[in-house]
């Protein structure tokens, strides 16, 4: 073999080996683009799942906080209806109250002679005591007096009893409200009757009678006012 076949044979393997290297160069190129591609759509996929996940957190959050602001107006709107409601039932409970001093005014003198001797008769059946004493507004005093031995009377007759001692109580109830004093105890009439011993007590004012009547009657006066009963 010449010198000119042994170049040429050498020529062959220089493209042969060049030839190769360039298919494995363009083999290589081509793996690291698709691995390129793929990692780079991995990773789009991945921030576009990051920002999807962002927004439903956020849309969550507008969501909850509308909700939480919906309940709040609600109870705010629920909280002004019933601070209405309990607001013109306070007026009619006021306005009740000032009735009742028309029943113990001077032009109703013999109406309010009778209800005393009543409240007195009704107190006794309830402490069924053989001495009690009376509590009343001064002004009352002479009333009370006036009805005392009716009262005990008509209390003995119905329960069967001797008729009981009485000790009109020199420590007075309130006297009446009136604009001058507004804010100071006041009391719209009636009695307390207690045992001697201060054991039992029977509250029976006007202004008890009220808070009794009114207390009973809420549901009622509630149903009346708003078309449901409150609970």
């Amino acid at each position: 073999m010449n010198d000119t076949d042994v170049s040429k044979q050498i020529q062959q393997m220089v493209r042969f080996i060049r030839q190769e290297a360039e298919e494995k160069a363009n083999e290589i190129s081509v793996s690291a683009e698709e691995e390129f591609n793929i990692e780079k759509l991995q990773l789009v996929e991945a921030e576009k799942k990051k920002i999807r996940q962002e927004y439903e957190r956020k849309e969550k959050q507008v969501d909850v906080r509308k909700k939480i602001e919906y309940s709040m107006q609600l109870n705010a709107s629920r909280i002004k209806v019933l601070q209405a409601q309990d607001d013109l039932v306070n007026c009619m409970k006021e306005a009740a109250s000032k009735e009742l001093l028309n029943v113990s005014h001077h032009h109703n003198h013999h109406i309010y002679k009778k209800l005393l001797q009543d409240l007195i008769v009704q107190s006794l059946l309830r402490l069924k005591e053989p001495s009690v004493l009376l509590r009343c507004r001064e002004d009352d005093v002479p009333l009370v007096e006036e009805v005392l031995d009716a009262a005990k009377e008509e209390y003995a007759e119905k329960a069967q009893v001797h008729a009981p001692e009485f000790i009109i109580d020199e420590i007075y109830l309130p006297s009446a409200p009136s604009h001058h004093n507004a804010h100071a105890s006041s009391c719209y009439g009636g009695v307390v009757l207690a045992s001697r011993d201060g054991k039992i007590v029977c509250e029976n004012t006007l202004d008890a009678r009220l808070e009794v009547v009114f207390h009973k009657k809420l549901p009622e006066i509630r149903k009346c006012l708003f078309g449901q009963v409150a609970a």
